[in-house]
């Protein structure tokens, strides 16, 4: 399976890709095949009333994800790409008050709005943690179709059955684009024998069938949401929502920051903070639903923008071709992790988010800064070594604490592994494909209870008062 870089790069809402963007799609894919008329139960009359069930870590943190709300958004035909917050509203509201949803072809069909969305706290399904059912029945209350959802990280929806016949992270990378690497050691090895950087084989992947002018506009507006969206945490004063009281922090401490330019105060190390607060902004938007890119996903999306933006305003040399190669490079890592691993939180926890985002931001600087293939790949294995085992355990279930944070720190390691990378010669002792083997290893290891269920670690550690 081709993972393009605007399968890795989704724009969308948060707070969540996996429990906000994802049932959102699945709702959609349903409503669709409902009115195509895939897989009628025979004999079943026409659709008069949909049901919902959240299972595994949707059911768990679904309310602090708002997933039900956003199953509600997707059955009322929004999609988070292009998701209108005033006209939601709007829609909302007719469904409280009239108790159905009006769909295309199908006419009028019965919904309970929030109360139609079963939150089923018993085992997850088997195929994935992050699973939903949805039904839809005729004026008999007889089963007229049935189909079984999984959001698998970043986005990405799969229906039992597409899982079944490929996989969670589907085949190998297509054989008929020009690099078709499903690894590193392959990318490495292609790069090689072609003489050109990682960027430069994505680049090639991604316009077979495409104009490099339109790829080159597409990389420009995911940046550009990603920059916006720095630009607004930057700006936005309040709490956060959710009942956690958690207050933005990025605005004051980014006027603190540039009140200390240029004067005899500022530390060396506030470059750190820099890192941080514009890490911090994008998850400060996005746990309150935000525009967002996901980046791999929504809970590690400050990462790569917190990145790009240090090496467009802090790095010597830096430029726009640059910030375009960042993100063909880190989404051609993106790509091998979740191919080969994961990049869902409920799936082997948080080292396969912020790990795999700051894997990705390392790789992608490192190129940008003029890299090797093999300093690149170092760098990313350096970001997610020192990931790895990092539980998921969002306190009540907010992509807020730990996890607006922990994106700054990401960012933090990805800088510091890519600058390692570029001190040494590409060699080193773990590779990649190894060191992400490890990760997949060890979010199997993990217990379920440290993978977006909040049901362990920090999420049960608060103080009492």
């Amino acid at each position: 399976m081709f993972l393009s870089v605007f399968d890795i790069f989704k724009i969308g809402i948060g707070p969540s890709s996996s429990h906000t963007m994802g049932p959102m799609v699945a709702a959609g894919r349903f409503l669709e095949a409902l009115q195509r008329g895939d897989d009628r139960v025979a004999g079943s009359g026409p659709v008069a009333r949909i049901a919902v069930t959240l299972h595994g870590s949707l059911a768990f943190t679904g309310k602090g994800h708002a997933t039900d709300r956003a199953v509600v958004l997707g059955l009322l035909g929004f999609r988070p790409d292009d998701f209108d917050p005033e006209r939601a509203a709007e829609r909302e509201a007719e469904l409280a008050a009239t108790g159905q949803i009006l769909v295309p072809g199908l006419g009028r069909v019965g919904f309970d709005g929030l109360d139609g969305v079963v939150f089923d706290y018993g085992p997850p399904l088997e195929a994935h943690p992050n699973g939903l059912v949805l039904r839809a029945f005729d004026a008999a209350g007889g089963l007229h179709r049935s189909e079984t959802y999984y959001s698998v990280g970043g986005g990405f929806v799969l229906t039992e059955r597409e899982i079944a016949a490929s996989g969670l992270r589907g085949d190998d990378a297509a054989a008929d684009r020009p690099f078709p690497f499903a690894s590193a050691a392959e990318m490495l090895r292609m790069g090689a024998l072609s003489g050109l950087r990682i960027a430069e084989m994505k680049r090639a992947n991604e316009t077979d069938g495409r104009t490099g002018d339109d790829l080159d506009a597409g990389l420009d507006r995911i940046w550009a949401v990603m920059d916006d969206c720095i630009d607004r945490g930057l700006r936005t004063e309040g709490t956060l929502p959710g009942g956690l009281n958690v207050r933005r922090r990025a605005p004051a401490i980014h006027r603190a920051l540039v009140a200390e330019r240029g004067s005899n105060s500022a530390q060396p190390h506030a470059v750190n903070d820099w890192l941080s607060i514009y890490a911090m902004a994008v998850n400060e938007e996005n746990a309150a639903g935000g525009r967002i890119v996901t980046a791999p996903t929504n809970g590690a999306a400050g990462v790569l923008p917190a990145v790009i933006r240090y090496y467009r305003d802090h790095c010597v040399g830096a430029h726009h071709g640059g910030i375009r190669d960042l993100l063909l490079t880190a989404a051609a890592v993106g790509g091998i992790i979740k191919t080969n691993a994961s990049i869902s939180g409920a799936e082997v926890g948080c080292q396969g988010e912020v790990g795999s985002a700051a894997a990705m931001a390392a790789a992608g600087l490192c190129a940008a800064l003029g890299g090797s293939n093999a300093q690149v790949e170092n760098a990313a294995e350096i970001a997610l070594e020192h990931h790895l085992g990092m539980t998921c355990d969002p306190v009540r279930g907010l992509v807020q604490v730990p996890c607006i944070e922990r994106n700054g720190l990401g960012a933090i390691k990805a800088v510091a592994a890519a600058s390692l990378a570029l001190r040494g010669d590409g060699e080193h002792v773990i590779p990649l494909d190894n060191c992400i083997e490890t990760m997949r290893q060890t979010g199997l290891d993990m217990h379920s209870r440290y993978k977006e269920t909040s049901l362990g670690g920090l999420a049960v550690n608060l103080p009492e008062c």
